[in-house]
């Protein structure tokens, strides 16, 4: 594909979707799915920054069996990847699931292998809070992303992919795994998305969180003996706002007494099910992040969708619309806003960008 004008998602943490799914149009009801669920477990696991893990686990969900060609290749997988704080079963919710994963759904279970990671430090993956807290290795994007590798090689024997799609943290991944295993795919649909260094106000953001919960005294350098409730609270309101969507909250919530209490019901949503080290491994790792120099080594087709009311990546930067010209086959496309959209979350609602995930998916058919 050239590169074309645009054609008018466990967001960033997997709270920034759940805040906009009540402001809007119901999901589709949910399918029953038959998942399996899994733990790769890989030795003496080496990350870039020297430190090491005697034992790192990987957790995964799959839906449908993988198919081998006449070469005994698998020619059927399908590898989606999560946001910063969300793990592989944000997938499986209706807005996602419902629409894709169903009977004739784009990626029907029955035709395809679907793969969905925990990543590192997420959902049953190996995390801080598992025991080792602050003494937990740095991990980074190449970290996971390596690992997400190793599951897809060698843990689950798939040596190519149908197709590779994330969302927010999972977006940027797929963005990496064009330029590091250029021949390991198909197609590329990374959702929800920049591919350059995090900085500027998407940089802020992550550092206020960071900063909200290790200045709160209870942090204890992340030996506490219970939550830094008012680190977290800040950062949580943090995120409310680093994941919502203008329009919509205007319109459900037109009053101030309404106002305040989304904010309450999110926030303590949010603070009820959160792990301190857990979240500010989860932000900070984001700082090894800047695929801009190899764009031109992505050989795979990319089709590259961002949504205009996305406070994380916001459109008038014009980032998408130069970078898109440095990769070979590539198109992106950013989804107008509405009241149908959700901010940075639309990444997740997939009855809003299907049609495009039709288009690479026909266009790359072998």
């Amino acid at each position: 594909m050239r590169a074309r004008p645009p054609s008018f998602i466990a967001s960033i943490l997997v709270c920034l979707s759940l805040a906009q799914a009540s402001a809007q149009t119901p999901p589709p009801p949910m399918p029953v799915l038959a998942t399996h669920e899994g733990d790769f477990m890989m030795r003496d696991f080496k990350f870039a920054d020297g430190e090491s893990l005697p034992q790192l686990r990987l957790h995964y969900t799959t839906l449908g069996k993988p198919h081998r060609d006449a070469r005994g290749h698998v020619d059927n997988a399908v590898l989606i990847l999560h946001g910063t704080g969300g793990d592989g079963h944000q997938f499986l919710r209706a807005q996602y699931a419902g629409v894709l994963f169903v009977s004739g759904g784009l990626l029907d279970p029955a035709k395809y292998f679907i793969i969905l990671p925990d990543d590192i430090g997420h959902g049953k993956s190996s995390k801080p809070s598992d025991g080792l807290h602050a003494k937990f290795p740095h991990y980074a994007y190449a970290d996971m992303v390596a690992a997400e590798y190793a599951l897809v090689t060698k843990g689950l024997h798939v040596d190519r992919l149908r197709l590779v799609t994330g969302t927010s943290m999972g977006c940027m991944h797929s963005f990496m795994w064009g330029e590091n295993y250029p021949d390991a795919m198909d197609a590329l649909m990374p959702l929800a998305c920049l591919p350059v260094q995090i900085a500027g106000r998407n940089r802020m953001w992550r550092k206020m969180v960071i900063d909200a919960v290790e200045k709160d005294p209870a942090w204890n350098g992340g030996e506490y003996k219970s939550e830094p409730e008012a680190g977290l609270r800040n950062a949580e309101d943090i995120l409310l706002i680093a994941g919502s969507a203008p329009l919509p909250m205007q319109k459900n919530y037109p009053t101030r007494d309404a106002a305040d209490k989304y904010v309450e019901d999110t926030v303590a949503r949010g603070m009820a099910s959160e792990d301190a080290n857990d979240m500010l491994y989860q932000v900070a790792s984001s700082r090894d992040y800047d695929p801009s120099a190899k764009l031109g080594a992505i050989k795979a087709p990319v089709m590259w969708i961002n949504s205009a009311d996305d406070f994380i990546n916001p459109p008038e930067l014009g980032i998408a619309e130069a970078k898109v010209k440095e990769i070979p086959h590539a198109r992106f496309v950013l989804i107008p806003a509405s009241l149908e959209t959700h901010g940075h979350g639309t990444h997740t609602w997939a009855a809003i960008w299907q049609s495009y995930l039709a288009e690479i998916l026909n266009e790359t058919a072998r």
